[in-house]
């Protein structure tokens, strides 16, 4: 099993390319089970949620093609994917519908993913436990299948331990939509002659839910309105790109969304947007180190919320149109933050930000109130000489002057950014093992930290 050598205390410097957003690219994957032609999706990023998600559609009978765009010399491509080509950078110059900035390549050999999605052979409606059980995610595919084929059988989801985030309120929606819902030895089996148009009300804000129900919803007889909506950009992202295939969508970004089903989707070509978490990350790696950072291909209007906690510690931030800059100060000054669905503080920011705190000036009080397992990299983050104590979903955080290398688990994805950070920061050796967790959503972050001089690397 792979593990992250870090040897800390060297300033981030220099420039990086973010990569697609995965929270964005795994439900845009799943609405090329709306349609029978063929969806190509660019800035795609090369992950193993992605892998995940391309070999679970792959044995639904999706034929899924990668191609992978400017990177001369790697041609790995996700299971369950034809064999890729390298494409040069010369031979893709168009934007596709739903892009602002222009394509990048990340450093040290990193590059997007350009798949195409082709349904039209879809023959198997059903999600295995063996493919479901790592990610989350895969329970997006419920509502396309249900809608496109008019049966589903999807596995209930595993993914991190970070709390039981249930998907009652997706079956709910969808029984409400007209769906026959039961769920027998672990699988949820919906059914429907054609889903009809419902007044959908959330119990809860939940995100996955937003587009499963937006999703089943676009091929739904009547206007279907989702109440308590999802406002994260990438629920936005992907009514854009449904919109492109066709979809009849407004309110995407607000807390009520309508929808006017339509008779049939059509094909698209669509750019999937920078990844805001992995942007803020690699902020905030910087800001610990206290070095200078340029990430291009940003989406800095989706972090205002982050983006302000780091001006008050201290931070100077540039926003160019497409890029933005960081410059940290000596040392950083303790912030406290609390998790709240969009425009709020992310919940997958308060780890790393925890880290941060570790080592700045002050005391910060971080409050989670997404999800009641979220603290588990704070046990970790003491064993690097943390002062952190935990109450309940609160923890205060005494920033210490220097933190000290040692060996640390990853618990969960953002987890393990947050020891990265913390790593990045701390004298002497830091070893993070279980990074597969890592893996799931950063794309080789040990080579684009390489490339801003960390000293970081991958190990057997």
């Amino acid at each position: 099993m792979d593990k992250l050598l870090i040897e800390g205390g060297v300033p981030l410097q220099g420039e990086i390319a973010i990569s697609g957003a995965k929270n964005a690219a795994l439900p845009i994957l799943c609405a090329a089970l709306l349609t029978r032609e063929p969806v190509t999706l660019t800035n795609v990023p090369e992950l193993n949620d992605v892998a995940t998600m391309l070999k679970l559609l792959a044995q639904m009978g999706v034929k899924v093609t990668v191609e992978k765009v400017g990177a001369a010399g790697n041609e790995d491509a996700p299971p369950g994917a034809d064999s890729p080509r390298t494409v040069g950078a010369a031979g893709n110059e168009d934007v596709p519908p739903g892009a602002d900035s222009p394509r990048t390549v990340g450093a040290a050999g990193t590059a997007p993913l350009t798949v195409t999605l082709d349904a039209s052979g879809l023959d198997n409606p059903v999600a295995p436990y063996e493919l479901v059980k790592t990610m989350r995610a895969s329970v997006l595919v419920l509502g396309p299948l249900l809608a496109r084929c008019g049966e589903a059988r999807v596995s209930l989801p595993g993914g991190c331990a970070i709390g039981a985030r249930p998907v009652d309120q997706h079956l709910k929606g969808l029984a409400a939509m007209g769906a026959e819902i039961g769920v027998e030895q672990g699988y949820v089996h919906a059914r429907a002659t054609r889903l009809k148009g419902a007044r959908l009300f959330t119990d809860m804000v939940t995100v996955t839910g937003t587009e499963n129900l937006m999703m089943a919803a676009c091929l739904a007889e009547g206007e279907t309105v989702i109440e308590n909506a999802a406002r994260e950009p990438e629920v936005v992202d992907l009514a854009n790109c449904l919109i492109a295939m066709g979809a009849r969508i407004s309110g995407a970004g607000t807390d009520v969304i309508r929808i006017q089903g339509v008779e049939r989707l059509h094909g698209v070509d669509y750019r999937i947007m920078p990844d805001r978490i992995e942007t803020g990350t690699y902020l905030c790696a910087t800001a610990a180190t206290g070095g200078w950072v340029r990430l291009t291909g940003a989406f800095a209007s989706a972090l205002d919320a982050v983006i302000d906690k780091l001006m008050d510690a201290g931070c100077e931030i540039v926003l160019e149109r497409d890029a933005i800059r960081l410059a940290a100060p000596r040392r950083l000054k303790a912030v406290s933050i609390r998790t709240a669905p969009y425009p709020g503080f992310p919940t997958d920011m308060q780890a790393q930000f925890m880290a941060l705190d570790a080592i700045a000036e002050g005391t910060a009080v971080i409050r989670e109130t997404i999800f009641e397992n979220r603290f588990m990299h704070a046990v970790e983050l003491i064993r690097l000489g943390a002062d952190i104590r935990i109450d309940g979903n609160t923890a205060f955080v005494q920033g210490v002057p220097r933190l000290a290398g040692a060996t640390v688990m990853a618990t969960d994805l953002r987890a393990s950014a947050s020891l990265v950070i913390a790593g990045l920061a701390a004298e002497g050796e830091t070893l993070i093992e279980r990074i597969y967790h890592l893996d799931r959503g950063y794309e080789r972050m040990e080579e684009k930290l390489a490339a801003l001089g960390g000293r970081v690397r991958r190990v057997k």
